[in-house]
């Protein structure tokens, strides 16, 4: 009989009790459960997260006197009202605190990746997600006068797609607002949409000495000061030095900008980019911008892989719980694929997690591909077509 760990305790094998503790100990309930500590929280919203549960009730009636429980680590009472009332009160930023050890970990695995671009710069690439609540449930989640809703707000490092900033505010919020959060990293690469215009905010990440492209809005006024030579049969259109002479925006960023317009030679789509960076070729600039779809790509993962869009709680720290719980089992899974050096995608990773969460299986021995047919077996008393 195999006596190995679970494979939930497998995947939580990543974490330090000691670590998860310390984020614990700076933000304490005023009113602790005895019964039902911050770990047994953790650990049942994380099965919740890998096994796809509906409500606090699903995951109770998973749990509850189930053998299992002390092999995942779980020492307390799992009720439904021990699970809504540490949702409600127990600070959403020990989650945020244990994430953001996290994702140190999860920086320094997979540093080694490659971006498929030839720069040595870090590239980050900064968007935000919008997710729809209901405005009767939810009325703090100000967004429009007949919904309500919340903005993930995430800037990944394209090393991987490790987020390394989440904010998590309400839906009114402009994208613009959080480059005011941000602390930019000399000589690194921010790719952003054109919705991140400010040319105010924009100036701040010049004045850090890092470097950022994003899309031109179609109505920005600027005047040409040298038109740099480009070959048309790479779909660049041009690659200029500008200076920006709006009545404003010339005030809030006084430098020079480069301007670079490219088509896509399979859409005929046509981009317009924006950069203060002037030493990198214009391919590589509009090769940067596309990158920034693999943050499109980890809001699609999320969203379809975790459960993000429906909340097993109304109040807004029960939310925010969840959402950075479900961050910090993303993490995990993508340290625990690096660390066992596992071929598979985060998807199918999670897929036959959700399945499998009570077996004693090593991870990587059950993620090995068989094949269940073997096409040079003979049955020999198979009848065939001919037969008939």
């Amino acid at each position: 009989m195999n006596q190995g760990k679970i494979l939930f305790s497998q995947i939580l094998e990543c974490l330090h009790l000691a670590q998860f503790q310390r984020c614990v100990n700076r933000y304490p309930m005023a009113r602790a459960s005895k019964s039902f500590s911050a770990w047994d929280q953790f650990l049942c919203m994380s099965f919740a997260q890998m096994t796809f549960r509906e409500s606090l009730r699903d995951i109770e009636a998973c749990l509850a006197g189930r053998s299992q429980l002390y092999a995942m680590g779980i020492r307390g009472n799992v009720t439904r009202t021990n699970l809504a009332y540490a949702g409600e009160h127990r600070d959403w930023r020990v989650f945020a605190d244990l994430a953001a050890h996290l994702i140190v970990k999860a920086r320094r695995l997979y540093a080694g990746d490659t971006t498929g671009l030839d720069i040595e710069q870090m590239v980050y690439a900064l968007d935000s997600s919008t997710i729809d609540l209901c405005l009767t449930l939810f009325p703090w989640a100000k967004f429009r006068r007949t919904k309500s809703a919340i903005k993930l707000h995430t800037m990944i490092d394209l090393h991987g797609s490790i987020p390394v900033f989440i904010s998590i505010t309400d839906g009114s919020v402009h994208d613009v607002n959080i480059l005011d959060a941000i602390t930019y990293e000399a000589g690194s690469i921010y790719v952003m949409d054109r919705g991140y215009v400010d040319f105010a905010r924009l100036h701040r990440i010049h004045r850090s000495n890092a470097f950022f492209v994003l899309r031109a809005k179609r109505n920005m006024c600027f005047y040409v000061a040298v038109s740099n030579a480009v070959d048309g049969e790479t779909g660049l259109r041009c690659d200029q030095i500008i200076r920006l002479n709006g009545a404003k925006s010339k005030t809030d960023y006084p430098e020079r900008l480069r301007r670079i317009r490219y088509v896509d030679p399979e859409t005929g789509k046509s981009l317009t980019f924006i950069t203060n960076h002037f030493e990198l070729p214009a391919l590589t600039v509009a090769a940067i911008y596309k990158n920034r779809w693999q943050i499109e790509l980890f809001f699609k993962w999320i969203k379809q892989n975790l459960r993000i869009k429906a909340f097993y709680g109304t109040h807004p720290n029960a939310v925010r719980s969840q959402i950075w719980i479900a961050i910090c089992v993303y993490l995990m899974v993508a340290i625990v694929k690096k660390q066992h050096g596992i071929k598979e995608s985060l998807s199918r990773i999670l897929q036959v997690l959700s399945v499998n969460v009570f077996s004693k299986e090593p991870l990587d021995q059950l993620l090995v591909t068989t094949h269940t047919r073997n096409e040079t077996i003979t049955i020999c008393n198979q009848l065939s077509f001919n037969d008939f």
